[in-house]
């Protein structure tokens, strides 16, 4: 029998298997020759940094909002403590207790704070929609109305000071030196992440990765600022009702 004619005969009804190539691989196909090796390669790179960016976004957008989230819980737990005890030492009437009425440079204070939370959500805005000239005028106005916050606030302690209103012999005066401090520290943390985030958009860029780190960035700062905003509201009641 003729051996040649039999494996003819089996490969014909065998199925006809070929390799197909991927995009700018260097695997010969049928009828063709090799693909472009830097095709496959630049293919890869292409693929590997988006991935990358991806990996890189994803962490920079949990790490901002993580530290945001626990800066904002040790500040509720500052705060708490501090109003937990005012108002303990408020409902003892004590004869040391002596209210007294707030000082003007307070309500200017207050209408600072809100006007700032106001112009940051423009700026926060304008970071959204890849608007940074606005972007950055925004941001400086909000910086600015934060520093004349610290500024009346200033101006109350001397007020107060002023009139003979001390630490000493007065525990209401004493929360409200106390209180009102810790909350522009707290304000003056928050002007440092405001020239952080402008510094950040001082440049035009049409990096995507960057366009979106910017947004996070914003979004975190703002959960931040519009926080101290609410908070202070929360002290003047205290104070100025509360007594």
């Amino acid at each position: 029998m003729n051996t040649g004619v039999i494996e003819d005969h089996i490969d014909a009804k065998l199925p006809d298997k070929r390799r197909v190539s991927a995009p700018g691989s260097n695997t010969p196909t049928p009828g063709g020759g090799g693909g472009n090796d830097d095709g496959a390669d630049k293919y890869r790179e292409r693929n590997d940094f988006k991935e990358l960016g991806t990996e890189e976004d994803d962490q920079n957008r949990d790490k901002a909002r993580v530290i945001t989230w626990f800066l904002l819980i040790i500040v509720l737990m500052t705060f708490g403590g501090l109003i937990g005890a005012y108002v303990v030492i408020a409902t003892n009437n004590v004869a040391e207790w002596k209210p007294f009425d707030l000082p003007f440079p307070i309500w200017v204070s207050t209408a600072l704070i809100l006007i700032s939370s106001v112009v940051y959500h423009f700026a926060k805005s304008a970071v959204d929609d890849d608007r940074p000239k606005d972007a950055r005028k925004y941001l400086i106005a909000t910086t600015g109305i934060g520093g004349v916050f610290i500024a009346s606030q200033m101006i109350a302690w001397m007020a107060l000071s002023a009139a003979g209103l001390y630490v000493e012999g007065n525990p209401y005066a004493g929360f409200f030196y106390i209180l009102t401090g810790v909350h522009a520290v707290h304000v003056l943390g928050g002007i440092v992440a405001l020239g952080a985030i402008l510094l950040r958009v001082w440049n035009d860029t049409d990096y995507a990765p960057e366009l979106e780190y910017r947004r996070n960035i914003a979004r975190s700062v703002g959960y931040y600022w519009h926080f101290m905003g609410i908070l202070w509201l929360a002290l003047v009641g205290l104070l100025g009702f509360w007594k």
